[in-house]
């Protein structure tokens, strides 16, 4: 018996299917707005509505939706807000994400859920390595990177000796793991090490104890307001002044502006962005200030990029079907203000370049944004770890 669709019925089909083609594509950002990392996260946000309105605001027709969360850098936090964008508000990717609890906790949840979560500031190289994903990438950096470019200048320039001050959670630990590993192949040694709970502000006894071991570096291993603390504390104990050196492991330009050039000078450390490295960098920065008038970092700057390829590649494939949408971000060249020509390895890994530079002394600066001088572009291939090595699942050696 064949079934007969009234025009009322066909009315109601394509109705339902018109809407289903305008519901939002909705994009959730969360990072740890507050607390100890809320300096550099903050412009996040903006960034990702820059990638939305860089295409018009919609793809495949459907109207482009930014979301917003702060995890407070708790992981049981993150992995509420994101279950919930995923099972009820209909989030089709989230981004930002920061601080390695974090993002390894919600790399479970879209592996559960077959959803796209591209990782910005989480820095653990495991994201890559053994909790790798077919739907999730590690967009701007990650500690393998940070130890080799940061690290391996270092002990080149004869400081062969480490003592490592470390945030006591999954990011410091991966971070201490593997500058430990570039020191020790390199010749060096390390004598010894102390972690501390995320967000302190004493430091005191920690230095001591780093000043006590003379090693010529004493190896920050931790991030925002608590790099922060530790740099402007080891400057009141005159550390720095009596020989010893400090290594920022996971700077951002946001930090060197909070401590100042007179506290920062002479500072060698690793970034993926910065806003004076060229022309096309200065253009974007100008743009960003009109939404935020802060000076973006490369959390910033990564959050606009993992955005607008993910968005790029949703058109390109004509659905937001995870699987779909993760082939093409691999099968397309990453170009945009931070990245050239870049490629999205199987393990989720952005093979970009990276820039070693130095902290200006006051007297070569020429403004107060005026921070960085670069010391030298490190390839892609050299500053992340080989594919073969990460022990991530998906790769068959």
């Amino acid at each position: 018996m064949k079934k007969i669709v009234t025009g009322a019925a066909l009315a109601v089909l394509f109705s339902a299917g018109s809407a289903l083609a305008q519901a939002p594509l909705k994009i959730g950002v969360i990072a740890g707005f507050s607390g100890v990392y809320g300096d550099l996260t903050s412009g996040q946000y903006e960034a990702a509505q820059m990638a939305a309105d860089e295409v018009g605001g919609k793809v495949l027709g459907r109207p482009i939706e930014i979301l917003q969360a702060d995890h407070q850098n708790k992981a049981d936090v993150g992995v509420t807000i994101v279950r919930k964008w995923y099972d009820t508000d209909g989030v089709s990717m989230v981004t930002g994400i920061d601080t390695s609890s974090v993002g390894l906790a919600v790399r479970k949840i879209a592996q559960e859920k077959g959803k796209i979560d591209l990782n910005v500031g989480s820095a653990t190289a495991d994201l890559t390595g053994p909790a790798c994903s077919e739907t999730g990438a590690s967009w701007i950096y990650d500690t393998y990177a940070l130890a080799q470019v940061t690290g391996s200048a270092l002990v080149k320039a004869g400081n062969d000796s480490w003592y490592f001050i470390t945030a006591d959670y999954a990011f410091g630990h991966a971070l201490e793991r593997d500058v430990t590993a570039v020191v020790t192949k390199a010749g060096g040694k390390v004598v010894g090490g102390i972690k501390h709970p995320i967000s302190s502000q004493d430091f005191s006894s920690y230095l001591l104890q780093a000043q006590a071991s003379k090693a010529k570096i004493i190896g920050l291993a931790n991030a925002g307001a608590d790099t922060i603390n530790t740099i402007k504390q080891a400057g009141e104990f005159g550390i720095t002044k009596a020989g010893q050196k400090l290594a920022g492991l996971l700077i951002f330009s946001s930090d060197v502006q909070a401590l100042g050039l007179n506290a920062a000078q002479g500072l060698v450390l690793t970034e993926s962005f910065y806003w004076d490295l060229n022309d096309q960098t200065r253009e974007w920065t100008a743009k960003f200030r009109k939404r935020k008038d802060k000076v973006p970092n490369m959390t910033t700057a990564g959050v606009y990029s993992a955005t607008l390829h993910y968005l790029k590649a949703v058109q390109a494939a004509g659905t937001d079907e995870p699987k779909a949408v993760m082939a093409k971000m691999r099968e397309m060249p990453v170009n945009d203000v931070m990245t050239k020509n870049g490629k999205l390895r199987e393990d989720g890994r952005l093979m970009r370049d990276m820039y070693l530079f130095q902290v200006k002394a006051p007297s070569e600066s020429k403004s107060k944004d005026d921070i960085y001088k670069l010391l030298a572009t490190v390839p892609a291939e050299q500053a992340f770890r080989p594919l073969k090595d990460g022990g991530c699942p998906l790769i068959k050696n």
